[in-house]
């Protein structure tokens, strides 16, 4: 029988963090004299993320996005994010350094699929996890993320019935914190739900007493192990307030950088799945530091949307950032 893997470990960084590359270097060169902004990712690579001006979650990234000045916004994530930024600031250009970096999410939820069910359905109340399509936003009344979804659908009409899409363990999870009942679109994460409790019972066995945090895109029997459940800008604060030396962080695996920066006196272990020592979107894992610094030079990929689409599209994201500041 093969053995399971064991967690990867990431003791705290060295004094000072870790030192530029000459490629870092020459990104930086280039964001200065192509008037650009780097957004990235909590999931994406180290040394990506170590070029960026903001590093967080997708609501933090809108917001970044929305209020850029800057001629243009390299987006470091995955194609739906990119496209968000082109809906909040459609006058700046947008690009993605891997035009093919997609989302299993996004994929699940096709936007001529939900009009049909609107169709049928006109007086349901669609809330959109912002990991889809601008197509699907377009369609949709408002649009959440894991930081702000509890506080969004309190704010939903209580006559109004409920459709979440498109994941359906955020939907399951928003449901059981606010009490709304909801129709939840049978779409999730490709890379949340390979964690098991039977991989983060071995990871809790190996590091007694750590205490674990975990997205709430995982399965119920998951998110139930942990000790919070929360969305990846919150992991950071939670992990500051832990008196533990080690925490186990059951979420993709480049969270850790990130926390491994701003929470520098803790080791942090990746939560393994039942195949792998860490978890990593291979959407997210696309995009390289090669990639934006050709997309820099060359001005390409760039996202571009229909108007009628991106215009639709921006009424529910607007309602969000609104209604995420109250």
């Amino acid at each position: 029988m093969t053995p399971y893997p064991t967690a990867t470990v990431f003791p705290p960084l060295p004094a000072g963090g870790l030192p530029l590359t000459d490629l870092q270097r020459e990104v930086l060169a280039l964001k200065k004299e192509k008037d650009a902004l780097i957004l990235a990712h909590n999931y994406q690579c180290e040394d990506i993320q170590g070029v960026a001006d903001y590093v967080g979650d997708s609501l933090g990234l809108a917001y970044k996005a929305a209020e850029a000045k800057n001629a243009t916004i390299v987006f470091c994530g995955v194609h739906f994010m990119a496209e968000t930024a082109k809906i909040v600031n459609p006058t700046r250009r947008v690009l993605l350094p891997d035009i093919e970096a997609g989302c299993s999410l996004a994929d699940s939820c096709p936007a001529e699929k939900l009009a049909a069910i609107k169709a049928a359905q006109p007086d349901l109340y669609v809330v959109a996890y912002i990991n889809c399509s601008a197509a699907v936003k377009a369609l949709c009344d408002v649009i959440v993320t894991s930081g702000n979804a509890s506080k969004i659908v309190n704010k939903v009409p209580a006559e109004r019935p409920i459709l979440s899409v498109p994941d359906q363990n955020l939907g399951q999870w928003v449901s059981k914190k606010t009490g709304r009942a909801m129709q939840l679109w049978p779409g999730n994460c490709y890379a949340h739900v390979q964690f098991t409790p039977g991989a983060l019972l071995r990871a809790k066995a190996a590091h007694p007493g750590a205490p674990v945090v975990a997205h709430p895109e995982c399965t119920e029997a998951v998110r139930d192990m942990a000790d919070m459940v929360c969305s990846t800008e919150l992991m950071v604060e939670w992990s500051r307030q832990q008196k533990a030396d080690t925490l186990i962080v059951t979420t993709e695996s480049g969270m850790i950088h990130r926390l491994r920066r701003e929470v520098p006196n803790k080791t942090f272990v990746a939560a393994p799945t039942d195949r792998c020592a860490c978890n990593e979107c291979k959407f997210m894992k696309m995009n390289t530091l090669q990639k934006v610094r050709d997309c820099l030079k060359n001005g390409t990929p760039e996202i571009t949307l229909p108007e009628a689409i991106r215009a639709a599209a921006e009424v529910p994201l607007r309602r969000m950032l609104e209604w995420s500041r109250y």
